[in-house]
């Protein structure tokens, strides 16, 4: 086994290896007439000395479960990250690395996980991975305390973060940050390519914040440390040994070796193909694209060889001594799919037979907590609104991290992001605010349905019916974005069956959802399903003769629809009525069952207080829909109701005049 003790010698390859990586990246984006080769010339140092001396893992075996997790949260770094991991040797070859950014290829602009061998996380959006990073951290811990009962060391891995001055400008790096020094998350190092310079200016007109203090501040660790090898190795080495999370701020240069170095021409300019050559002659590499030394890839190999060679192996050994029992429940944590079924059911119906959703949701929830160990979260500081706590569970705290209830405060878009960590390392968490504060965590969202993470998101205060609070919590248009995200099922449940029927169906799949929960008390209907909630649609009052129309309702407004047809019964039309909990879920359906639900030529009408944008596949004109696109008012509900045409007698009139 070769030896890598710090030679003269063997710091004049690391450089060269460094350069060699260099001179990859610049081959990437040259290739594909775009990329970002500030980063690639700046950080190289820093992302070799990670992957060469520190972070454990397995080429072969990329997602072994106690490999160090690395994010890359300075996203469009992915070239950079590309020519590591291919020289590193994941199966990652040469002909993907020159289809950097094209359609189909392993190598995407931005790194994407489930895409590319060794991306642990879909990053890009600015801060994001940060604060994912944070997430995983947290989830490590936790995990600790689930399966190091019968192996002290089963889990034990650490997360490394790269991010630049644009991921700590970004708002959520701070939301999360705060959190990972409240919890003194020892297992989380980031690295900070600290070049102030962003892509408009130097940060000097942007950006003046004293990182040290600021992070001192929120109990982190500081190691401020210059670009070369050996100073992040030596930085990199304190910081595993630190008993909080850990800051490393790299001091570097934007585009070392380029005409512009260190200014923010060179954070994302197109490269030409006398800059790709001068850059190189600097570095004295060869001048042929894609072209790697065979000693310096054999040495960069060796050096991750020697460290990692035994790690997969020894701990398949490990899991061997496991019991059967703790087998299981790691076999939990390493299934792809995520489903959960209710194994018990912790529910007692109310004596008057009306119950709030978010009451009945806290019951069901709660409920499928007690059949997985893998379900945890919490509330952006309303879990006692939003009634989202694990009541047999205590809080995740710094000595306490077996607790399945975090309290993430004020921090919705944070929330969401430590949420995605979880996700990533095997959970199945939950989160919760009221629907209008849904705004705040959208960025998130959206990379929880990018990554196709099963992370469930539990929004109460769904509409107009909040009432006296007004306008400013009152939803209306975030129903229709979140209905428009790809790959997310929205549903919004009628009653206590209904909500029962959302949770198994969300948990019957291993996907990102929503559930749209009203504050109000609501009857529970006797013609509610449980089990149809999974169609996305059905009957709740079928026509009793001749079809004359078809009422569609969600939510609170399908009890309020059974009376408005009842109204309509009296004057001698029979309408059938409808509830669609979820839109995603109904068009899944097979046409001939759509067309059952919906008959070509009746005429149909949509109540929903909410945005109309979500409805006109289903209606003939405007006229028929029973929604609101204005914002709403300091109100009762009744005053609310009869403000905006709720009551049943202004549906019922309105639907009379349609249906003459």
């Amino acid at each position: 086994m070769l030896s890598f003790s710090k030679s003269s010698d063997t710091e004049k390859n690391e450089e060269r290896i460094v350069d060699q990586i260099r001179a990859l990246g610049l081959d990437m984006i040259y290739e594909a007439g775009s990329g970002h080769p500030g980063i690639v010339l700046g950080a190289a140092p820093i992302l070799y000395t990670l992957y060469a001396h520190h972070l454990r893992f397995d080429k072969d075996h990329s997602d072994f479960f106690n490999r160090d997790r690395f994010v890359m949260s300075s996203g469009h770094g992915s070239a950079l990250l590309y020519a590591v991991l291919h020289m590193a040797g994941f199966p990652l070859d040469l002909e993907e690395l020159k289809k950097f950014r094209q359609l189909g290829s392993l190598t995407p602009g931005h790194p994407e996980y489930g895409i590319t061998p060794g991306v642990d996380a879909s990053t890009g959006p600015l801060g994001q991975g940060f604060a994912m990073a944070v997430g995983m951290a947290m989830a490590e811990k936790h995990s600790e305390t689930l399966l190091n009962q019968t192996v002290k060391d089963l889990v034990s891995y650490r997360v490394y973060c790269l991010c630049g001055d644009g991921d700590l400008m970004e708002g959520v790096s701070y939301e999360a940050a705060s959190l990972a020094g409240l919890y003194q998350l020892n297992n989380l190092i980031v690295l900070y390519d600290s070049n102030h310079v962003s892509l408009d200016s130097d940060t000097s007109l942007t950006f003046p914040d004293n990182i040290e203090t600021r992070f001192q501040a929120m109990n982190w660790e500081v190691i401020v440390t210059s670009d070369d090898v050996s100073s992040v190795d030596k930085a990199i080495e304190k910081a595993k040994s630190n008993s909080k999370p850990t800051l490393i701020q790299v001091k570097t240069t934007i585009g070392k070796y380029a005409h512009d170095a260190g200014k923010n021409t060179i954070h994302g300019r197109k490269l030409t193909l006398d800059d790709v050559s001068s850059i190189k002659k600097a570095m004295n590499v060869r001048d042929i694209p894609f072209t790697i030394s065979n000693d310096v890839l054999e040495e960069f190999q060796a050096m991750i060889q020697e460290r990692n060679g035994t790690l997969y192996q020894e701990w398949q050994e490990k899991v061997e001594q496991l019991t059967e029992e703790e087998k299981d429940l790691l076999q939990q944590f390493l299934q792809k799919e995520k489903t959960i079924e209710l194994t018990t059911m912790d529910y007692e119906k109310p004596e008057d037979n009306k119950e709030s959703l978010r009451v009945a949701s806290s019951k069901i929830l709660n409920s499928f907590a007690k059949s997985s160990p893998l379900i945890l979260g919490g509330a952006a500081d309303l879990a006692s609104s939003t009634m989202t706590t694990l009541v047999d569970d205590a809080n995740f705290q710094k000595d306490q991290y077996e607790g399945r209830n975090i309290l993430f405060g004020v921090r919705e878009f944070a929330m969401a992001c430590l949420a995605n960590g979880f996700a990533l390392s095997g959970y199945r968490p939950y989160v919760s605010t009221y629907l209008t504060f849904s705004d705040y965590l959208k960025p998130a969202l959206r990379l929880s349905c990018l990554m196709n993470l099963p992370v469930l998101y539990i929004f109460t205060h769904d509409s107009i019916s909040v009432g006296m609070d007004g306008p400013t919590h009152q939803a209306v248009e975030q129903l229709v974005g979140l209905r428009a995200t790809p790959n997310l099922d929205v549903f919004r449940p009628a009653d206590t069956n209904e909500v029962i029927g959302a949770y198994k169906a969300i948990f019957q799949q291993s996907k990102p959802a929503c559930i749209i929960l009203g504050r109000n008390a609501v009857p529970i209907m006797e013609s509610t399903s449980v089990p149809l909630v999974s169609d996305g649609a059905y009957i709740v009052r079928k026509e009793e003769r001749k079809l004359d129309g078809i009422l569609i309702a969600t939510g609170e407004e399908v009890s309020l629809g059974l009376e408005v047809v009842h109204l309509l019964s009296e004057k001698g039309y029979d309408i059938r009525l409808v509830s669609a909990p979820s839109l995603e879920r109904y068009r899944q359906l097979e046409k001939e069952k759509q067309e059952e639900l919906f008959p070509v030529g009746i005429k149909k009408f949509v109540l929903e207080k909410s945005s109309s944008y979500s409805w006109f596949e289903f209606v003939h004109n405007r006229d028929y829909l029973f929604t609101i696109d204005c914002f709403g008012k300091s109100g009762s509900v009744e005053q609310l109701d009869e403000e905006y045409g709720f009551t049943k007698e202004q549906v019922a009139d309105r639907m009379e005049q349609l249906l003459k």
